[in-house]
């Protein structure tokens, strides 16, 4: 079977057509609608205007809750469901794997204290490189309270190995 040189180059034309409009469309197309939904912290404790380096929430069962219906509402079209990683974004429940295992105590916290700082300045931040945004951020959208309610639902979530 033979073709010719103008079918040939009719098919690469195409291919480079389709190509282009995929690598032109916003990166956010492919987690679907990434539009942020409100998250309501009532009844959670005020955190104010300064931003707490660790997280406040641990442990509480309300911010869970909140944290949960956020997490699912506004991170899961990115880092799976369960924030179990399809692959396209972290798996957050490996965020804070290499404080599991630290036997001294005091360190364990420092190791908890500082992914709770990293994870604060992502979420607040986002994350860009070379120009790509990679993660919106999300301050001014979300307030603290729900910021740390995430991270509670997220540490409950986390995989020990």
């Amino acid at each position: 079977m033979t073709y010719s040189i103008r079918t040939l180059l009719g098919v690469a034309a195409a291919g480079v057509v389709a190509l282009t409009s995929l690598l032109t469309l916003p990166h956010a197309y492919a987690h679907g609608n990434v539009t942020p939904q409100g998250v309501d912290t009532t009844g959670l404790p005020k955190m104010g205007d300064k931003w707490l380096e660790q997280n406040p929430y641990r442990g509480n069962k309300l911010a869970l809750t909140v944290g949960t219906s956020a997490y699912n509402q506004n991170c899961a079209r990115c880092h799976g469901i369960e924030a179990i990683s399809g692959g396209i974004a972290p798996d957050l429940r490996q965020l804070d794997r290499d404080c599991f295992s630290i036997k001294n105590e005091t360190k364990k916290q420092a190791c908890y204290k500082e992914t709770d700082n990293y994870y604060l300045t992502t979420i607040r931040h986002g994350k860009v490189r070379n120009g790509a945004v990679y993660m919106p951020p999300f301050e001014g959208v979300f307030n603290q309270e729900a910021m740390w309610a995430i991270k509670t639902y997220l540490e409950t979530r986390r995989e020990s190995n």
